[in-house]
């Protein structure tokens, strides 16, 4: 996996040092908030017990207005999936809010504002993370009535395609690669604070493409899987083949982290993921997430032939 990669997937999930350090303040960062509990609805399935002293809340690392991911509204898929996890440790779920791309991993999780991050990339050094609990990628997304058939960036058509593209990503590098750098290709930020410009939120390139002032749309899957779920638009979503042997990252698995040295929540976070993986499944596809085999499970599917 390349660090270019890696960190274009960090930034649009949880935010990373490297960017926070990169841009300027525009004010002095808030506090964070904590919320009230968010207690899970009743269930009537056997809940492991707790030990005596053993924390009772899920402390989560939340951004509060970071859609289809999270939101203060609990509207996310990660709001969705932190439910299931803290019900079946039979605990409840409260949050600590702060934006994802102001240094949260050094500000709140390492001072123990709070202990859990949802939608870690696998690999990402600053925590301790889980084994993964889903893979998606990047998608090449057209509306189905252009006819364009569009299956890697090596199609000619894409030459000649008004294309939308998250900066500094990795499908945004594979055009240049290419030569496909011209005035057919409209740049949009990767990075989004809402408390400065909302306008610039990752899913304005999905929805331009449904309105139609571009052809193509090179997005993470579960932004491009989300808005064009979200609008019932008639939109074609294809997974970017992953060429990890040119350089060229497109897909990756998704973790949960927590500080580094926490081996006993991360043990408990597994086992959780491993009982609760088709409730987590199905909430992904309800979102319209495009989702992958594992790595390891492809490995594996690989190794069997």
């Amino acid at each position: 996996m390349t660090k270019h990669g890696l960190l274009a997937v960090v930034a649009l999930l949880v935010g990373c040092a490297t960017a926070d350090e990169a841009r300027p303040a525009a004010r002095p960062a808030a506090q964070p908030v904590a919320t009230a509990e968010v207690k899970p609805e009743a269930d009537t399935a056997v809940k492991p017990a707790a030990t005596p002293g053993e924390a009772k809340q899920l402390q989560i690392c939340g951004d509060p207005s970071n859609l289809p991911f999270s939101n203060e509204k609990l509207e996310g898929i990660e709001n969705k999936i932190a439910d299931v996890i803290a019900k079946d440790l039979g605990m409840t779920v409260a949050y600590t809010w702060w934006p994802h791309q102001r240094g949260v991993i050094k500000r709140v999780l390492n001072t123990r504002r709070c202990d859990v991050m949802l939608g870690i990339p696998k690999g990402y050094d600053p925590v301790l993370w889980t084994k993964p609990y889903y893979r998606t990628g990047y998608v090449i997304a057209y509306r189905k009535d252009r006819g364009l058939k569009l299956q890697s960036l090596d199609d000619p058509q894409l030459a000649k395609l008004k294309i939308g593209v998250l900066v500094n990503t990795p499908p945004h590098d594979a055009l240049g690669q290419r030569g496909i750098a011209g005035d057919n290709v409209i740049g949009y930020q990767l990075m989004f604070d809402s408390n400065f410009h909302a306008e610039d939120y990752p899913g304005k390139v999905v929805e331009d493409l449904i309105a139609g002032s571009i052809d193509v749309a090179l997005v993470w899957g579960p932004i491009a899987g989300y808005f064009a779920k979200k609008q019932a638009a008639p939109i074609e979503l294809v997974l970017l083949e992953d060429k990890p042997e040119t350089g060229n990252r497109f897909a990756f698995d998704i973790s949960m982290g927590v500080r580094k040295g926490n081996t006993e929540l991360k043990d408990k976070l597994e086992a959780a993921l491993a009982r609760k993986h088709a409730e987590i499944e199905h909430i992904l596809e309800d979102f319209g997430v495009p989702l992958l085999p594992a790595a390891e499970e492809k490995a594996r599917r690989k190794g069997a032939r």
